[in-house]
């Protein structure tokens, strides 16, 4: 990491698109029978700075979660290691999760579940590793520990949970009485080897943050099901005393989604991102304070042409914001939050640092930061540093390579400026295939991370290039940007990737008779829509997509990202919703299509799959479908990921070979 660009970095212009030449690796890339890639789910630094504490392990091929995983305590100025011997009893294996340090630096306290189960534990280890206790069995998730600055524990919990938090968990079996009252996630504080409740029992509480004075919390929350209400969710400040629960801001934007508020340490404001966002996660928009003691929220990073992802308040106070803009990754220094600021930048790097909530760990008062980072062609490593320097603290990847050369691209489409990541192989020889693969969302964006053995290394062996678009509706321009695709599904964003199809060609030698389509969720989506609106592409393989809008309304459990987009319910506006149907262009298609999705995706369910493959079988459209047994949203279980890998492999040599 740092701010220096790595040897063999360039700049070169062609025709009317930019592309910058980023790294090519160097030496053999492992196969995946050698090497598997080493990931870290969660990472969190000791108040003091002295400990580095982990949940990580090994990726599976064309896989991202670690199917074993372990908690690791790494000494900061030693690098020694520390593998919590977690109690898993006569299961087999048993993940632990969400680490957190207590105040005086002497203790780990952590989350074990075993797969597949709803019932958690909380624990607590010592950092040198000894002394591990229980401290309370929960019928029911327990996400987000946290030690507050009075020494109690508090916890994001839902007693009596019926599936893991998250609509890209698979879902429950549709059976009984669907009006029936859901399981809330709440605020908990654990104390005398109980669970305290901090939050109403009517609120599903997405995300929080304790108040300095220990009195209470910040957090974002909203009335029933927690997987379809988060985009309507209010900022609330709860009491920790008796749970009384009061709004302290309410967007009135249908299009504004608001994520990750955060106090600051004096505890007078509290920082959240807004915008619009099409998935709770994948967080994205602009920075807003808003005084605890009343008063209106203050956007402070308008206009900025760049997507916040992640907030904390470093130990001067200052509010601290990881960005993308465009390309690169960005630290940025907000200032005290009060009013607008222009941003300074600590830190700028085309590589991505850990996602989401807890995208960099902040000691205090040492002011040292700990993160892992990862590129296309850089392994992921923990990294210590104070947020402008980084040094790795693990090389538990040291050796892995991907066998890419990786070009970021910029072109014109409508006006806007897009940008996306061409991969060539390291050795070219002729013209080459090429797949476009477009990332969910459609509030995401393709970022440079390795992917290890799987799908783009193996087709990049097997001499294909590979694509991938952050098209208009993708973070990392700024809001504007992000917007650009409401009421518009399908239409400029595919202007968008056929521009920079082209503009890859002008760059790359590039095959125009052997281009194929991927992609999944939104992108999977994109794939049907292309395949109805162009004949360009000559093979496709959709994931998870959406076919039919009108009837995906009443199918899907997460129905209420749809109204920023659309502006209004299916039944009020249906036409919206059939313009951007690929079914009802179904006819149009000739391009071979190969789909998969798993059988309780509750955000993209499949019969819409199901639907698509049926259209395209009846019309003489050469296709074939795959549904998962027992899968949500992307695929868990490494045997179907290597499966959907293969097929999706065999499909593109089949009609691009």
């Amino acid at each position: 990491m740092g701010t220096r660009m790595r040897k063999g970095w360039r700049v070169a212009m062609a025709c009317m698109a930019s592309v910058t030449f980023l790294e090519v690796s160097q030496g053999a890339t492992p196969s995946a029978e050698d090497r598997l890639v080493h990931r870290f789910l969660h990472v969190e630094i000791s108040p003091d700075g002295t400990f580095v504490a982990s949940v990580e392990g090994d990726s599976p091929v064309n896989g991202s979660s670690p199917p074993l995983r372990e908690l690791v305590i790494r000494g900061v100025k030693n690098g020694a290691v520390t593998t919590i011997a977690v109690p898993c009893g006569h299961v087999p294996q048993c993940w632990p999760g969400s680490p957190a340090w207590s105040a005086d630096n002497r203790h780990l306290s952590f989350t074990l579940r075993r797969p597949g189960s709803h019932s958690y534990g909380v624990y607590t280890v010592s950092s040198d590793g000894s002394d591990l206790s229980k401290q309370i069995d929960f019928e029911g998730t327990v996400v987000d520990l946290r030690y507050m600055t009075d020494g109690r524990l508090s916890m994001l919990a839902t007693e009596g949970a019926r599936k893991e938090v998250g609509a890209t968990e698979a879902g429950a079996a549709v059976a009984g009485d669907l009006d029936e009252a859901p399981p809330e996630q709440r605020i908990a504080i654990l104390a005398d080897g109980a669970v305290h409740w901090a939050s109403p029992p009517d609120l599903f509480v997405y995300e929080y943050d304790w108040r300095p004075d220990g009195k209470g919390f910040v957090g974002t929350a909203s009335p029933g099901d927690g997987d379809n209400n988060w985009w309507t969710a209010k900022l609330y400040a709860f009491n920790a005393a008796d749970g009384a629960a009061q709004v302290i801001y309410s967007p009135t934007d249908i299009q504004q989604q608001i994520a990750l508020p955060k106090v600051s340490r004096d505890g007078a404001t509290v920082a959240f991102i807004a915008g619009i966002m099409s998935d709770f996660g994948s967080t994205g928009g602009d920075v807003y304070t808003l005084p605890l003691a009343g008063g209106q929220p203050t956007n402070i990073t308008p206009g900025r042409p760049a997507s916040a992802r992640s907030l904390f308040w470093n130990c001067k106070n200052r509010l601290m914001s990881q960005e993308l803009a465009s390309e690169k990754s960005q630290l940025v220094d907000l200032g005290t939050g009060r009013q607008p600021a222009p941003g300074r930048v600590l830190w700028s790097g085309i590589e991505t640092l850990a996602r989401g909530d807890a995208s960099v760990s902040l000691a205090c008062p040492s002011g040292l930061m700990a993160t892992f980072h990862e590129s296309f062609t850089s392994p992921p490593e923990i990294a210590t540093g104070t947020g402008i320097q980084w040094k790795d603290l693990t090389a538990v990847n040291a050796g892995l390579k991907t066998p890419a050369r990786v070009q970021s691209l910029q072109w014109i489409s409508d006006g806007f400026t897009v940008q996306g990541w061409l991969l060539l192989p390291e050795h070219v020889d002729g013209k080459l295939p090429l797949i476009t693969t477009i990332h969910g969302g459609p509030a995401g964006a393709t970022l440079p991370l390795f992917r290890g053995p799987g799908l783009q290394q193996t087709l990049l062996e097997r001499g294909y290039a590979v694509f991938y678009p952050n098209p208009r509706g993708s973070f990392g321009q700024g809001e504007r940007f992000t917007a650009a695709n409401v009421h518009d599904f399908g239409y400029g964003d595919l202007r968008d990737v056929l521009a920079g199809v082209d503009a890859a060609e002008k760059v790359a030698p590039i095959d125009d008779a052997r281009l194929g389509i991927t992609g999944g969720s939104y992108g999977g989506f994109m794939t049907m829509w292309a395949v109805t609106q162009t004949h360009r592409f000559k093979a496709a393989v959709a994931s998870a997509g959406l076919s039919n809008w009108l009837s995906y309304y009443g199918e899907n459990g997460i129905d209420g990202w749809m109204l920023p987009y659309f502006g209004a319910s299916v039944y009020k506006d249906p036409a919206v919703y059939a313009k951007s149907s690929p079914i009802n262009f179904i006819s149009n298609v000739r391009t071979p299509t190969f789909a998969y999705v798993g059988e309780r995706d509750i955000e993209c369910p499949a019969p819409q799959t199901q639907e698509f493959w049926h259209a395209l079988k009846s019309l003489g459209v050469p296709t074939s479908v795959m549904i998962y047994p027992g899968e949500g949203h992307g695929l868990r279980e490494p045997e179907h990921a290597a499966d959907a890998m293969r097929r999706t492999i065999e499909w593109f040599d089949k009609y691009l070979k």
